[in-house]
């Protein structure tokens, strides 16, 4: 009895779309998509941990309160976890190369992606009221914290909310 090909080669498209793709053509084009948004993440992440870092070599430095030095040790550390976060969907296709396994690499991807979106979202936040704080002050950093926050919901969550709604409304259409 033959057996049936792995689902990743299938070669029937199993989606009515507008696409005439395989599930393995859809995994390879959604993987293509995951590693260009890892890529515009990643510039992101490593200016702002370039930053971070260049921060500790600076004279002012030692004028920080113990608790400044707090969030900004935190604020590292937040920013090596995003970009961890952000590099292992690299890391588990380098291991599952050539192992038909692209559709849990792209999924896996996809976790991935919004975990360290979540990570940057605190990072940048983070980072502008640490800013605010040592430059102006503790009220002034609560107030930046508060607006970008607001504003990350707004643009990364509820914005993208709306819009699947819509679509999925709409019958797929815009």
């Amino acid at each position: 009895m033959p057996s049936e090909p792995p689902p990743d080669t299938d070669p029937l498209d199993d989606r009515v779309d507008g696409r005439n793709e395989t599930p393995a053509e859809r995994a390879d084009r959604n993987w293509n998509e995951v590693l260009q948004e890892l890529r515009v993440l990643q510039t992101g992440t490593q200016i702002l941990t370039g930053f971070l870092l260049a921060l500790a070599f600076q004279p002012a430095f030692a004028d920080l309160t113990d608790a400044q030095r707090v969030i900004y040790l935190s604020l590292v550390v937040l920013s090596a976890l995003s970009a961890i976060i952000a590099l292992a969907p690299v890391a588990l296709h380098r291991v599952l190369f050539q192992q038909r396994a692209k559709r849990s690499v792209v999924d896996y991807g996809h976790v991935a992606l919004i975990t360290a979106l979540l990570t940057v979202s605190l990072l940048l936040v983070g980072v502008v009221a640490f800013v605010f704080d040592v430059v102006v002050g503790p009220s002034a950093a609560l107030w930046a914290l508060g607006i970008l926050a607001a504003l990350i919901l707004a643009l990364w969550v509820v914005a993208p909310a709306v819009i699947r709604v819509r679509v999925r409304s709409n019958g797929g259409r815009r």
